[in-house]
């Protein structure tokens, strides 16, 4: 089996991970705080959880998103609210940006920096085609620290000899190695936040539901036994207990980084 993880599902990425990407992404544009007008750089956009996230908070200039997955990009450009002439979407390598130098005014980077093979490599390009004074910032799941909204079903899975892939760099998602990255890049004014995040299942057949759409997961759902199956929904029912109303809720926990690029 191809052990890279593979996004070309907008639609069932949206349910897996969009909402997930929404409830921590709220926190972080609070944390943000950016000023309306500003000219956006979205870098690993994937399906326009966060660009749509964007458009409707922060009064964008302009949103550019740039992804390389043309199935991902394709259900971003569809969304109704990233129709409007401000977004422009592309194929494209996070380690190589096709934009000039003093392009954006800010470029973020939503729950990608693991995904990028070399990770100072793509934070320099973000602040290559960032302004002077701009804003550089990213938000990513604590891999390292447990914090995967779905680590505990990688951990059952692992355990019955399923592979789940791992992302190219997830040590990346560590908040002092984020911290790291921004400074080696030369920003200046860093900070860093945890944030944490639930999320909540109607029941345990909409959560076995949602994870089919995983990407690091599916394929590997779709192989096991039929009795390593039965064994994961039981395993897994004892680790995420449904309320009285059979509702189901999970916690997750990411990593921020913000800086700006020096004068």
């Amino acid at each position: 089996m191809n052990n890279t993880i593979q996004f070309n599902d907008g639609a069932a990425y949206e349910r897996y991970m969009g909402a997930w990407s929404r409830l921590a992404g709220e926190q972080f544009l609070d944390w943000l705080a950016p000023q309306p007008g500003l000219r956006w750089l979205d870098v690993g956009c994937g399906n326009g959880a966060f660009t749509e996230m964007i458009v409707a908070r922060c009064a964008p200039a302009t949103v550019d998103g740039i992804d390389p997955s043309e199935e991902q990009l394709a259900f971003a450009a569809a969304r109704p609210a990233l129709r409007a002439a401000i977004t422009h979407f592309q194929r494209s390598d996070a380690m190589a940006l096709p934009f000039p130098a003093d392009t954006f005014d800010a470029a973020v980077m939503p729950l990608v920096i693991f995904f990028v093979p070399d990770p100072p490599k793509g934070v320099a390009e973000m602040v290559r085609v960032v302004r002077l004074d701009g804003i550089v910032a990213a938000y990513a799941w604590d891999l390292p620290g447990g914090g995967f909204p779905y680590q505990a079903l990688h951990d059952e899975m692992r355990a019955l000899g399923a592979t789940v892939p791992l992302p190219p760099s997830p040590d990346a998602s560590r908040i002092d190695a984020m911290e790291q990255l921004w400074t080696g890049a030369g920003l200046e004014t860093i900070e860093t936040k945890e944030i944490s995040v639930q999320r909540t299942f109607a029941n345990f057949e909409d959560y076995w539901t949602t994870i089919h759409g995983g990407p690091s997961v599916g394929r590997a759902l779709a192989t096991m036994t039929p009795h390593d199956t039965a064994l994961l929904q039981e395993r897994m029912r004892a680790r995420l207990p449904a309320d009285a109303s059979g509702q189901i809720t999970c916690s997750a926990r990411a990593n921020a980084v913000k800086g700006h690029v020096p004068h």
